[in-house]
């Protein structure tokens, strides 16, 4: 079924190694949105599957709700450069025998190491070293030596609230610093845990220990507000929180008058209410805290990795295999192919 008869647009960022690769088995029109700027309406997405006679969808910041796979019968499969698949109607690509493909942990890589730099930024003090010599600051020879001491990672405790593939990820690279660590999950056991030198905690345990608290767990209902003020309350003064996963997790107004009152001593995000974050943010005024623009999977490698794995699944489907990371296996029991 391999043949130049199969047509794709790719409308998410993708490596040019394996734009390549897709062009060996089928006609790829490439649109990334970043490029455009311009996401697709439902009558477009439509309209451009019927014109253009397209097999393949691959999306990553577009929608592809029922109103699509009702419009058209030619689409047969839709890449997701995600790990979540909020942004298409699941349900309604089975009904109609539409393949969903998604890219799990593509920036479990990209998210850990920026968590990695962000503990780092709080515990040397890095931006405000940065600003103090940039803007001419630095007056007195030995003062940063004592305004800006800070701390070493050796020897202290980081928690990991969740350790899927990217809070596992953060704790292989926290061994190198010499860290306890400890992990809460009760998805994951304790033989999981050990695996990465953790050592399995319960919630309460894990905030009173930790002197770094860092957030990947998934945002559910079971995890928003998962850090409240009573998880607060019990940390360290001398602790941080770092939250590069979803901001509900983390009840904002028990953080921020946390952070405020010097309850605890400093945090650091990457994910907010919106984005970009509020000029109102009360936030943007603290001194304690280190503030990113939602750049965790931002990387070179978290594109060439999804991109790799939606054509190696490209490639089984159109070879009649089962794709690697299919989201409605239903549609491969029923035979749609």
């Amino acid at each position: 079924m391999i043949g130049k008869a199969i047509k794709a647009l790719i409308l998410a960022p993708f490596h040019p190694e394996a734009l390549e690769r897709l062009r060996a088995i089928a006609q790829v029109t490439y649109e990334s949105w970043m490029e455009t700027g311009k996401l697709l309406s439902p009558e477009e997405m439509v309209e451009r599957i019927e014109r253009d006679e397209l097999s393949i969808v691959v999306i990553e910041a577009d929608f592809i709700f029922d109103e699509v796979f009702q419009g058209t019968k030619k689409l047969r499969f839709v890449g997701i450069c995600r790990g979540a698949v909020n942004n298409v109607d699941i349900d309604a690509a089975t009904e109609h025998g539409v393949v969903v493909v998604n890219t799990p942990a593509r920036n479990a890589v990209s998210v850990a190491e920026l968590t990695i730099g962000l503990m780092l930024s709080l515990a040397r003090h890095i931006p405000t070293a940065h600003s103090t010599v940039k803007e001419g600051k630095w007056l007195d020879p030995v003062g940063p030596y004592l305004s800006l001491r800070g701390l070493e990672l050796a020897g202290k405790t980081a928690g990991i609230v969740g350790l899927g593939a990217i809070g596992f990820e953060v704790a292989k690279r926290l061994r190198s610093f010499d860290m306890e660590i400890l992990v809460y999950d009760p998805y994951v056991t304790a033989e999981r845990a050990s695996q990465v030198g953790a050592r399995a905690a319960d919630l309460p345990e894990l905030m009173k220990q930790s002197d770094f608290v860092t957030i990947h767990c998934p945002l559910t209902s079971e995890t928003t507000n998962l850090i409240g003020a009573s998880e607060i309350e019990l940390m360290k003064p001398a602790a941080y929180l770092i939250n590069t996963a979803g901001w509900e997790i983390v009840d904002e107004k028990a953080l921020l008058h946390a952070l405020e009152q010097r309850r605890i001593v400093g945090a650091a995000f990457d994910t907010y209410q919106t984005h970009p974050v509020s000029p109102q943010s009360p936030f943007l005024k603290l001194d304690n805290v280190v503030l990113t623009p939602h750049i965790g999977g931002a990387t070179d490698g978290t594109i060439k990795r999804y991109s790799d794995m939606l054509v190696d699944d490209i490639e089984r489907f159109f070879s009649g295999k089962r794709p690697k990371n299919l989201v409605n296996p239903e549609v491969w029991k029923k035979d749609a192919r």
